[in-house]
């Protein structure tokens, strides 16, 4: 029979912990897992997949298959020393050995072939599953809940994939950013052969705000003033997440200044600042005092501000 190179099966060197061999594990394992997987040999390969991991992750087994390693390469015929049977001693019955091939058979169960290739269920971890999440500025800010539909793959006992809608309840941490995930331990894809299943994880996504928007923890606010708040100087309330509160626009501010509320943007240990962005909005010479108020402060207030510049 072919001898079988377990460790190029995994896609591993010789001298590879175990902690790597368990991750070669488990990325081939989903890859061809039969109930997943569209690759047409992904049965075949599944199954040696779990045999090399099944001899390579125990220690006693991984050793005295080391030692045939030295002599034998893949696709050479296999045949064990004499005496090797006994030197193994593994002590495996037939219905052990029945989801293995006879390579392993032969060097791990002391029989000399004629075990069946038969399908066997693996324990194996559920898929992770990523999804999107969209909350307010507002529910960011003060933390809440929300009742989530998510529809997701099974795989029903025909080993048909089936869509699954579920309602889960969603807690949303105070102070959250976009960008950030919520992990929901245990649901995700649902595990095979009694193993666990995945993590669901969601992705926290803004909806745009009619006043605000995010700089990370920062937020931003345009805030409209008029000329003359702009050039005297003035005490208004502006709004922030947390309620409004009063501010003070420095004499002769320009449209485009930033000015900071300390602590007033998305909670945290620190939390993030409001930012303020003045502009300055004109008003309309809708009638004719408007008109002649313009007038006159072109007459008494002579100002051109492309002179500076050079314009």
């Amino acid at each position: 029979m072919e001898y079988k190179d377990y460790y190029k099966i995994l896609g591993v060197e010789r001298s590879a912990s175990l902690d790597e061999i368990k991750r070669a594990y488990k990325k081939l394992a989903r890859k061809y897992h039969p109930d997943v997987s569209k690759e047409k040999d992904a049965e075949v390969r599944f199954k040696e997949v779990n045999e090399a991991y099944h001899v390579l992750r125990d220690k006693k087994k991984r050793a005295a298959y080391d030692q045939l390693g030295t002599q034998w390469r893949q696709g050479q015929e296999f045949r064990p020393p004499p005496g090797w049977e006994s030197h193994v001693q593994e002590g495996f019955s037939p219905e052990d050995l029945g989801g293995f091939s006879d390579f392993f058979a032969e060097i791990f169960g002391g029989r000399p072939g004629g075990f069946r290739y038969e399908s066997r269920q693996f324990p194996m971890r559920g898929e992770d599953l990523n999804a999107s999440i969209e909350i307010t500025l507002e529910e960011a800010y003060h933390g809440g809940s929300r009742t989530l539909s998510l529809q997701s793959p099974e795989i029903d006992e025909q080993g048909r994939v089936q869509q699954r809608t579920r309602q889960l309840n969603v807690r949303i941490p105070r102070g959250v950013c976009e960008g950030q995930h919520i992990r929901l331990a245990g649901q995700g894809g649902k595990g095979s052969g009694g193993g666990p299943s995945g993590d669901l994880f969601l992705r926290i996504v803004f909806t745009p705000h009619p006043l605000f928007h995010a700089d990370g923890r920062d937020i931003i606010l345009e805030l409209p003033i008029t000329p003359w708040e702009a050039a005297l100087g003035a005490r208004i309330k502006v709004p922030t997440l947390g309620g409004r509160v009063e501010m003070t626009i420095p004499p002769g501010s320009q449209s485009g200044r930033r000015l900071r509320l300390k602590d007033r943007g998305l909670p945290d240990r620190p939390s993030g600042d409001q930012y303020i962005i003045l502009r300055i909005e004109t008003p309309p010479a809708d009638s004719g005092r408007a008109r002649e108020l313009y007038r006159r402060m072109a007459e008494e207030l002579p100002f051109n501000p492309r002179k500076a510049r050079g314009l």
